[in-house]
């Protein structure tokens, strides 16, 4: 059986995930996520996915930003001792934080490939758009779950390919508006 890879993150309605906590990730229009009215239920999707998740997935800069901070964060203490996997061609294992869970290097997409053919549950990528981009090109990406925010940033990173490609039909498995105008789309990449 085939493991589930889910790119989940908070997007743009122009489809930038670029800098969404702020202007020092590095996109001049970054902060949306915060600079949007909170709403409790518009990141109801994150306690499900979390349900879910059997490890987590990484590129290398993604991974080098959020072992810096989730580890210690109370509100991130259920992904601590699940298994992460970093695509990388340059990490090494000393780049690797202690005490974060078990942390596996991996340096291709094949590599992903295989990962998804072992063991069993759901990988989630958080954040990592070049990886999601990359392993969605691949054909290696099932399913989407994202918050679109209502803003358009005009340029920045995507997890969308600018490339022709072949079409990719997607299948809505859920949706939902929240009155801060985010919305969640939830799609399977159908083959």
């Amino acid at each position: 059986m085939t493991r589930e890879l889910v790119y989940t993150g908070f997007i743009t309605v122009d489809g930038v995930v670029d800098s969404p906590g702020g202007v020092a990730e590095g996109h001049p229009g970054g902060g949306w996520v915060f600079d949007t009215a909170f709403d409790p239920a518009a990141y109801s999707l994150k306690g499900e996915e979390l349900a879910e998740t059997t490890a987590l997935v990484f590129g290398r800069r993604s991974y080098e930003a959020f072992s810096a901070f989730w580890p210690g964060s109370e509100d991130h203490a259920a992904y601590r001792d699940l298994p992460k996997y970093v695509v990388s061609s340059t990490i090494g294992e000393g780049d690797l934080v202690d005490g974060w869970g078990p942390t596996t290097i991996l340096r291709s997409a094949a590599d992903v490939a295989r990962l998804k053919t072992s063991g069993e549950g759901a990988l989630f990528i958080h954040g990592s758009a070049e990886l999601g981009r990359r392993l969605g090109e691949e054909g290696l990406i099932d399913r989407y779950n994202l918050l679109v925010f209502p803003y358009l940033l005009s340029g920045g990173k995507s997890i969308f390919s600018t490339e022709e490609h072949e079409r990719r039909k997607l299948r809505l498995l859920d949706s939902a508006a929240y009155e801060n105008g985010v919305v969640k789309l939830v799609y399977a990449v159908e083959r």
